[in-house]
């Protein structure tokens, strides 16, 4: 006997997040995703069918194989990722699961995937992004590319948020993180102890420096 799974049929698409690196086509004319893990080597439009990531014939996803669009169900999931160093470049995304999926405990493996909104985290710099600039590395025909400021881009190839959302099409919003929240606490004995020891020894490095100063005497 063989066991079938249960099937679903939703009124509406079940909503998922998963974390990904936005992307630019070589001639500027195309914008996308790469996933962080399987599916890094096949870059995505924000509506795109799932292919096999080993080349097999079959159709995505099979129950067999890891083929598919992954994603989570509750945000919170995805952001932790964004954690960990290697993803910390990576955008936010929150996509509708379309055709076929295998629901799991934490999330589904998808046929189809529309994104929905991606959200973008803070330059290297901790400004808020205002661009996606060229991360300095990509797949065969694509850039990727990361979170940058203003005063960051440089003269690095960069979209505005906009610039990106209107080449990937298909409804994309494309968002800025809120900064960080800033600790406004007072500071315990341990950090004033800390701030005092700081603060000494800036000021012990300018004296050295004065008294060196006044060695050498007026250069004529």
């Amino acid at each position: 006997m063989r066991l079938r799974l249960p099937e679903e049929r939703p009124t509406e698409p079940p909503t998922g997040y998963k974390i990904a690196h936005p992307v630019l086509s070589q001639d500027g004319t195309r914008a996308g995703f790469t996933g962080v893990s399987l599916g890094g080597a096949l870059p995505y439009g924000v509506l795109d069918e799932a292919r096999c990531v080993y080349g097999r014939r079959h159709r995505a996803p099979h129950r067999r194989c890891d083929c598919g669009f992954h994603c989570v169900h509750a945000s919170a999931d995805a952001e932790a990722m964004l954690c960990t160093a290697e993803h910390r470049a990576a955008v936010l995304l929150e996509v509708s699961v379309l055709g076929a999926y295998i629901r799991f405990e934490k999330g589904f493996r998808s046929a189809r995937q529309r994104v929905r909104t991606a959200t973008v985290g803070p330059c290297v710099c901790g400004s808020a992004a205002g661009a996606l600039a060229d991360a300095g590395w990509g797949r065969p025909g694509w850039r990727a590319l990361t979170a940058a400021c203003a005063g960051c881009v440089r003269g690095r190839t960069a979209l505005s948020l906009a610039s990106f959302a209107r080449l990937a099409g298909e409804g994309l919003r494309v968002r800025a993180a809120e900064g960080p929240v800033v600790a406004t606490a007072d500071l315990g004995v341990s950090e004033l102890v800390a701030e005092a020891a700081l603060l000494q020894a800036r000021l012990d490095w300018f004296q050295g420096r004065l008294a060196r100063l006044e060695d050498r005497g007026p250069q004529g």
